[in-house]
């Protein structure tokens, strides 16, 4: 299908080429399929950049037998290292796009692969409404590997039908491509199979090891698993599926959702465990956060947009907020969430993994080592942080319109007389050059008066502003703020102030706009998709290092510890209300008005 010509090629031992040789350049969107052969004579593969040479494929039947294939086609999905430059040449292709897809699955040296992924406690609710539809999404896109086999592990009996019952129920299509969708389902659920076992017998591994080499067939075996999982029973599960489920001849790596632990001393022991039977690079600590789109695109409005990168920093940014809100309680989960609280489930990860993408320095390269170590040079210039500067509440019964809602201690799931935040807002600081003395507010809770997730950067007053006569006294009111809602409706504006048009000298606030539904057709993947397709292809720059974990817990360990020995009361605040008034004097403490209070949201 395509000849490989790889004389004179120097690659760096840091450059990793995925085993199906799956290329996408960093610029484009994830259908680009650019199916070439490429020349690598005389290339350099760096850690910074790949030239090639792409030559024209020429193809001469839509049914040509396997066996005339030279060398696998390569779909390049961007290197390790870098950015991508390349020299396209127009594709003359007479196979139908989705035969040569079928090509792809390779290892380097030519050998076929397959990608076996083991959601292990597939019969939970992460696993139904999530993993199994982000899996199925990805098949119907055309994104994963000609070879591979979803297995479902779990303790709950089941056989592989009822297994693919049970998933169909949640497998939906994209808005733009249904005209094929039963079609695409029944061969997805067709490599969906299911073994039920204990979490912590080998023996049962060892049965799922024998099953997985059935489908592999002989060929060079990748395997992904995925923890569903409590947290309590991750360590069981990693052993038995490292010591009896590993892959002889390909890579393996584990997907652990949070949390990761309770505190810096719990999250350290967690990660010493997982390191006596993975290596670093074989875990995958996930927070779905960053893989959401306006997220991942926040690096790209950054860096590549001239007219901000010279606008952030302490000069111009007065403060940053981040907002995350539930209008629901705990509804049935609060057995959970009463052993983490809104601190540990929301602040620790989610809104501090967007901090530090938001705050760190330009990366050497979109490499995802480079990329993280950024991270954590944010995280280790913040200020632990202070009971001072924080306040925490929870959410009581409140009748509206005619309808009782509960109080958090009304969850039968809770312990009564429970103290556990279900809100809290709180002031950070990064103490660098670029970011001294600007406020981080967050914000989080459950059962306020919206749903939503979004980065607010209000920027420094006018100085000398010849137009504050028209503003009064209120400068807030004049004052541009940059919003970047991550959920839902995804959007980004900018609010500036502007003439109305007439004869007067009238200003208000206008916004300029990009919405994302009125800007792009094509639906925006769930973030589940993006961090699946990341994990398989072996990108970790989405997920979560050691030692950014270490860092991040040593942040908030003091304060939790301090809050919970000292049983701080919280404030109560009615269901579906906008949340403590303490909020709002601890932003008032830094001269802060929250920005999704107000007429003007």
């Amino acid at each position: 299908m395509a000849a490989i010509a790889a004389s004179n090629a120097v690659v760096s031992k840091s450059t990793r080429l995925s085993s199906n040789y799956s290329f996408r350049p960093s610029s484009a969107p994830r259908n680009f399929h650019p199916w070439t052969s490429i020349s690598l004579a005389n290339s350099k593969i760096s850690s910074g950049c790949v030239r090639a040479q792409v030559t024209p494929l020429e193809q001469t039947s839509a049914a040509a037998p396997a066996q005339s294939v030279e060398a696998p086609a390569v779909n390049v999905f961007g290197t390790s290292r870098g950015s991508v430059s390349t020299t396209v040449s127009p594709v003359e292709n007479k196979t139908p796009l989705s035969k040569l897809k079928e090509t792809a699955g390779f290892d380097g040296s030519g050998n076929e692969s397959t990608v076996s992924i083991t959601v292990v406690g597939a019969s939970g609710d992460l696993a139904k409404k999530k993993i199994f539809p982000a899996l199925f999404a990805l098949f119907y896109e055309g994104f994963l590997p000609k070879h591979f086999t979803v297995y479902g592990y779990a303790r709950s009996k089941m056989t592989d039908a009822e297994l693919r019952i049970m998933v169909s129920k949640t497998l939906t299509c994209r808005i733009d491509q249904r005209e094929n969708c039963g079609e695409k389902m029944e061969q997805f659920l067709g490599r969906c199979f299911y073994h039920s076992g204990q979490y912590d017998s080998e023996k049962n591994f060892a049965e799922l090891d024998k099953k997985l080499k059935e489908h592999e067939v002989g060929r060079v075996s990748n395997r992904l698993f995925y923890l569903s999982i409590p947290p309590n029973i991750f360590i069981d599960a990693v052993k038995c599926a490292s010591l009896s489920a590993s892959s002889g001849n390909g890579w393996t790596r584990v997907i652990v959702e949070k949390p990761f632990g309770r505190d810096s001393e719990s999250s350290a022991a967690l990660t010493k465990a997982l390191k006596q039977y993975l290596e670093e690079d074989q875990i995958f600590r996930i927070d779905h956060y960053l893989g959401k789109e306006l997220v991942e695109n926040l690096s790209v409005l950054r860096f590549s947009n001239l007219i901000f990168e010279p606008l952030w920093s302490r000069q111009y940014i007065r403060n940053v907020q981040l907002i995350f809100s539930e209008d629901f309680g705990t509804e049935g989960r609060g057995g959970y969430f009463d052993n983490y609280g809104i601190i540990r489930d929301i602040m620790q990860n989610h809104l501090l993994q967007i901090l530090a993408l938001f705050a760190m320095e330009t990366p050497v390269s979109l490499d995802a080592e480079d990329i993280r170590n950024e991270k954590v040079k944010v995280l280790r210039s913040m200020r632990p942080v202070k009971l001072d500067d924080v306040v925490v509440g929870q959410y009581k019964s409140h009748t509206r319109g005619g309808i009782n809602y509960p109080s958090y201690t009304d969850d039968e799931t809770v312990p009564k007389g429970s103290l556990t935040p279900t809100f809290a807002a709180a002031a950070l600081f990064i103490d660098n050059a670029r970011w001294d003395g600007v406020p981080f507010l967050m914000k989080a809770g459950k059962a306020l008066h919206t749903k939503g997730a979004e980065i607010r950067v209000q920027f420094r007053h006018v100085p000398g502003n010849l137009y504050n006569r028209n503003f009064g006294t209120d400068l807030d009111r004049a004052t541009n703020e940059l919003v970047i809602r991550v959920q839902p409706d995804e959007a980004i504006y900018l609010k500036i102030n502007n003439k109305v048009p007439g004869l007067g000298m009238k200003l208000d606030r206008s916004n300029l706009n990009l919405h994302y539904a009125a800007r792009y057709s094509k639906e925006i993947p769930d973030a589940y998709e993006r961090l699946l397709l990341d994990a398989i292809e072996g990108e970790r720059r989405l997920f979560i290092r050691s030692d950014e974990l270490d860092a991040a817990w040593s942040l908030f360990t003091p304060f939790l510890k301090e809050l919970e020995e000292k049983k701080i009361i919280p404030e109560y605040y009615p269901y579906g209300s906008r949340g403590p008034v303490g909020a709002h004097y601890l932003a008032a403490r830094y001269k802060v008005r929250w920005g999704d209070v107000g007429h003007e949201q």
